[in-house]
Order: structure tokens, then sequence, then C-alpha cells
């Protein structure tokens, strides 16, 4: 485990030397707290229009969790989706590129204490950016009564489908060392991830439902709306586990791999 902590606080450390993480950082800061005033505001705005209709039952079910947070978080995974090749296409790829991978492999690490250490570091930033995301919903405590449940749920749902995001692009670092190649391969097959359900939706799949129940299944929005919801079922948290166990053992086969090259 010390090689797995000396790893990921080396390429944090790259990472901050670089201006890239303190762009990411301000952009996706940026970018939450303008998806966050949208939120508000349609809220805001959808509450003036029952107040004015006097729809006194809509009133009652318009909720913060469901009608606020939920859109807020959504949009936060989709900022992941964009932000986070830019964050991973390095790992392995710029090792490549350096010509510093020979003197990693030589070194006493083992592959897991490589991977495992880059995917730690780039965990460690995603959970540094949904840091920065919960500063908004803390506002709402402030102004108005939430669900506090609903809203770590959430927040856990955003970090977990981070983290699958990190795995992907870890993954996608370890086939190139092309680091505009890797941030294509990551972003492809994270939005394949996420389309997954659309797929089940069409009539192809009506002959065999077991296919489309896959498909669902095998898609990370399926299982971060569950969180959302503030339904924490082992079998979403055993999704994500073997999501992200999954591209770690092709990141270590592919950085194996290039030790026999």
């Amino acid at each position: 485990m010390r090689h797995v902590t000396t790893v990921a606080s080396r390429e944090l450390r790259s990472l901050f030397v670089s201006p890239v993480a303190y762009g990411v950082m301000s952009l996706f800061a940026v970018l939450a707290g303008f998806f966050f005033l949208l939120s508000v505001g349609w809220f805001n705005t959808r509450l003036i229009q029952l107040q004015q209709f006097q729809m006194v039952e809509e009133m009652q079910q318009l909720n913060l969790n469901d009608h606020l947070l939920t859109f807020f978080y959504g949009d936060m995974t989709t900022l992941l989706l964009f932000l986070v090749p830019g964050i991973t296409m390095g790992l392995f790829a710029a090792e490549k590129a350096n010509g510093t991978q020979e003197l990693l492999m030589t070194s006493p690490l083992t592959i897991w204490d490589i991977v495992l250490g880059k995917f730690l570091a780039g965990g460690l930033f995603v959970a540094a950016l949904v840091g920065i995301a919960a500063l908004y919903p803390v506002l709402l405590f402030v102004y108005g009564d939430p669900e506090l449940g609903r809203s770590l749920t959430g927040l856990l749902g955003v970090m977990l489908v981070g983290w699958v995001y990190v795995a992907i692009g870890a993954f996608a670092s370890s086939l190139t060392k092309s680091q505009v190649v890797a941030i294509l391969i990551s972003f492809v097959l994270m939005i394949v991830i996420l389309l997954l359900p659309a797929v089940a939706g069409l009539g192809m799949v009506d002959a065999a439902p077991w296919v489309g129940e896959f498909f669902r299944y095998a898609s990370s929005m399926t299982h971060f709306e569950n969180l959302v919801k503030g339904v924490v079922d082992t079998s979403d948290l055993a999704y994500f586990a073997a999501v992200i166990a999954i591209f770690a053992l092709m990141s270590k086969a592919a950085v194996e791999s290039a030790r026999w090259r």
C-alpha cells in the first residue's frame, strides 16, 4: 500500500505542477455554479407558476431534492464526462511519450502498484471536484430544507460515476502514448456506457428482453439515478466496484504487455 500512495502522490504533484489541474478545477467550479444557478432559477420559476395558478397539491409535491438537486447532480456527471479525460490522458501516455515508462517498469514497484497508484491519484482529484460541487447544495440547507440523506447519496453517486470515468480514462491512457488519442478513446467508452439504456429502448432487443435488462444494468446512469433517489443498494455499489475493477485489470494487462515488447 505504501508504494501505491507513493505513485499517487507523484502523479498528483505532476498534475499540480502544470496549470492543467488548476484550470480544470477552476472551470469545474465556475460551470458548477452556473448549473446550480440554472437549477435554482428553474425551481423558483416553477414555484411562482404554481402559486399563481393556486395549484396547492403540486406545490406540496415540489421539493428541493427531486426538482433541483437531481438535475444539478446530473449536470455534474456530464461535466465530469468532459473534464476527467483531460486529467487521465497523461496517466500512462505521458510516461510512454517522455520515455520514463521503462524506468518505472524496472523500479521495485509492481504493476498493480503503478495501476492502483495512478487510479488513486485520479480518484482523489475527482473527490476534490465533488467537494467543490458539494459547496453549492450546502447553500440549500441555509435557505431551504432538503433531505440530508438524499443529498449525500446523490453526491456519492456523482463521485462513483467520476471514479468509473477515471478507471476508463486510465485504461485508455495505457493503450497509447498519444494523450489526444487517449482522450478520444476514453470519451467514446464513456459515451457508450452512458447511452446503453437508449440502446435497451430500441426495438431490436424486444425479442430478447434480457438483453435490454443487461444494457440497462451495464449503464452507470441506471445506478446513479438510484443513488440520487436516496436508494443505496448493494447491487449498485457492486456495479461501480466491478466496473472499476474490470478497467483496472485491463489497464494492468495493457501495461504488462508493454513490458514484454
